[in-house]
């Protein structure tokens, strides 16, 4: 399980004296306790490898986010240090789809569900989520369905 391998590389950093690596993998651990409590009070069962993903993926994007912002505003220190932490986290992710295999699966779903214009967006994002939320970036994906729809 992915909640283990963290834990497991967490007191493997710890012991190895790498600070920076520990404090990311602290900040892991501390998101999906986050989580953990917000499922508490929900009445949904996720899978437990999916919720960590998701986890991962949204501290990803925040990272990438204040890695462009820290550039722009000239503060190189802290965009490596949001880098290093990015590092740790994409560790932890499944592979990405390439381009190429996002297009395929977009027209595929594209055909199957017969969307042929804008309005059916929603349905596609929805269904491509849904197959393959955890290996795409939804960001991106969104401008690739924009482009197949239009």
């Amino acid at each position: 399980m992915l909640r283990d391998d963290i834990k497991a590389a967490t007191i493997t950093a710890m012991k190895a004296g790498d600070k920076e690596r520990t404090a990311a993998l602290r900040l892991i651990g501390a998101k999906i306790k986050d989580r953990d409590i917000e499922m508490r009070t929900s009445s949904k069962d996720v899978d437990d490898d999916a919720m960590v993903i998701d986890v991962l993926q949204k501290m990803g994007k925040q990272r990438r986010e204040s890695i462009t912002m820290y550039e722009e505003g000239g503060r190189t220190e802290l965009a490596e240090k949001e880098k290093a932490e990015l590092a740790v986290i994409e560790e932890y992710l499944p592979q990405q789809m390439s381009e190429e295999d996002t297009k395929a699966a977009i027209e595929a779903i594209k055909a199957e569900l017969g969307a042929d214009g804008m309005k059916d967006m929603g349905r596609v994002m929805g269904e491509l989520k849904s197959r393959h939320g955890a290996e795409l970036d939804m960001s991106k994906a969104s401008g690739l369905v924009k482009a197949a729809l239009s």
